[in-house]
């Protein structure tokens, strides 16, 4: 086996679509049929992850329900109804001891103020476990919810999403770590010296500060960022601690890991302060031949109607019912790509023109993982498949997306993990308590520390 990264450790997220990966999860005589809003059904896969000893688990959100046809989207719960991750996470913090908890918060329809209170409280309460994943929106229907008639373009969505971020780190560092010095003898409470306004006036906001959270365990929750498109590598590089990226090839993941590593020290960043973790739908069986088995009975469980309308979702909205399904993609106008996420359009493109694929085989295909890479196999075959391409250079690790819970997370703990184990590939334990402990990231010293 080669040695590159002898030493190195994979980094493993578990991202937990309530009812499982594929749309069709929910069909499954296993699944949980209300898992969205089923507290103890999130207790459990938490916990089975936390066995597994993964670095994380993450689940994304949206401010709005799906909008489309009503017809398809009732035969496909997800993003329908489930928990505000930010009520959901501090109670699994309570359940679990070292996986982080992380979470989807968008730029767009939030303010800063608040997303820097949350995950500062969040922090605090999973004692330092924290993660914000910084989303712009590309949802159309979350406009709808906060007074716009229209979504922010691609670009401005991004400028803001900088300068919200920015604010956010500057919040967090209102407090000095000593600050609070609660000292009953002399009568303070705090040292007033160590409290520090932010006074940002921007073009997008206006906060004066301070944070009224203390500096919390991490310093700064940890910051993760899951756009692909160029303006999405270069704010990534700018301040994303880790990334989460659909990557189909090899080839593909490399060039993302070179790019956005090689952009880092433009910002005075090392590249080890970002992890790079592709999603991974890993279906795994005792043998290749029970993994097929499972993916198979889940692609024939899904529904024509719920496949289109999440093809037209990643094409901007163009609406797909009326095409053959079994003919060609047609040609998407370019202004769908700027309501859609640009990574999926440009993958579910690049899949109709390269590989001539018909509707029905593009939606299987993306359905079956939601954009990400799929990958089916026994234990021994996806390892060998998650080892070369952490040994060489495409990823730091993965973000894995179980297609049914808790059954195929559970197989994965299971099977895939001790493997990885055997191979020096991945933690028998934690390294410490806090997330970037575990994905072996710094603590931020204060920007006022630093100043001094």
């Amino acid at each position: 086996m080669r040695d590159q990264r002898r030493g190195e450790k994979l980094k493993l997220g578990a991202f937990f679509h309530p009812t499982g990966n594929h749309v069709a999860a929910w069909l499954q005589p296993e699944a949980q049929i209300d898992a969205g809003t089923n507290f103890r059904h999130y207790a459990e896969i938490a916990q089975i992850a936390e066995h597994g000893k993964f670095d994380l688990m993450f689940v994304a959100d949206a401010v709005a329900t799906r909008d489309g046809k009503l017809s398809a989207l009732s035969r496909w719960p997800q993003y329908m109804a489930y928990f505000d991750p930010l009520t959901l996470l501090p109670a699994i913090a309570a359940v679990t001891s070292h996986i982080g908890v992380v979470a989807t918060a968008t730029t767009s329809y939030n303010e800063p103020y608040h997303i820097a209170r949350k995950f500062a409280s969040l922090d605090h309460i999973s004692n330092g476990r924290a993660g914000w994943n910084v989303v712009t929106s590309s949802n159309i229907s979350e406009a709808f919810n906060f007074g716009r008639e229209q979504h922010y373009e691609h670009e401005e969505r991004y400028d803001r999403a900088v300068e919200f971020v920015e604010i956010v780190q500057g919040l967090w560092d209102s407090w000095d770590d000593d600050a609070f010095v609660r000292d009953r003898a002399s009568g303070r409470y705090f040292d007033p010296a160590k409290l520090h306004h932010l006074n940002h006036k921007g073009e997008h906001f206006s906060v004066r500060g301070p944070l009224n959270v203390a500096r919390s365990p991490q310093g700064h929750p940890v910051l993760f960022q899951a756009g692909s498109s160029e303006t999405g590598r270069e704010v990534a590089a700018r301040f994303a601690e880790g990334v989460f990226t659909p990557q189909h090839s090899l080839a593909g993941a490399q060039e993302f890991y070179r790019d956005l590593k090689g952009r880092m020290a433009r910002y005075g960043r090392p590249p080890e302060a970002l992890k790079i973790m592709p999603g991974l739908n890993a279906i795994v069986g005792r043998t290749k031949q029970e993994a097929l088995e499972k993916y198979e009975r889940l692609q024939q469980s899904i529904h024509p109607d719920v496949g289109i309308e999440l093809l037209t979702n990643a094409v901007g909205g163009f609406d797909l019912s009326e095409y053959d399904l079994d003919g060609p993609l047609p040609d998407i106008p370019d202004h769908y790509g700027t309501l859609a996420g640009k990574t999926s359009m440009n993958n579910v493109l690049r899949w109709a023109h390269e590989e001539k694929l018909t509707i029905r085989q593009l939606y299987q295909r993306f359905a079956g993982a939601r954009g990400q890479r799929t990958l089916i196999g026994s234990a021994v075959e996806i390892a060998d498949d998650m080892e070369e391409w952490f040994r060489d250079y495409g990823v730091d690790g993965f973000l894995v997306h179980p297609a049914t819970l808790p059954g195929g997370l559970s197989d994965f703990v299971e099977l895939v993990v001790p493997e990885l184990q055997n191979r020096a590939l991945f933690r028998e334990d934690y390294e410490g308590p806090t997330l970037r402990d575990n994905l072996g990231l710094e603590r931020p010293a204060s920007r006022y520390a630093a100043a001094s």
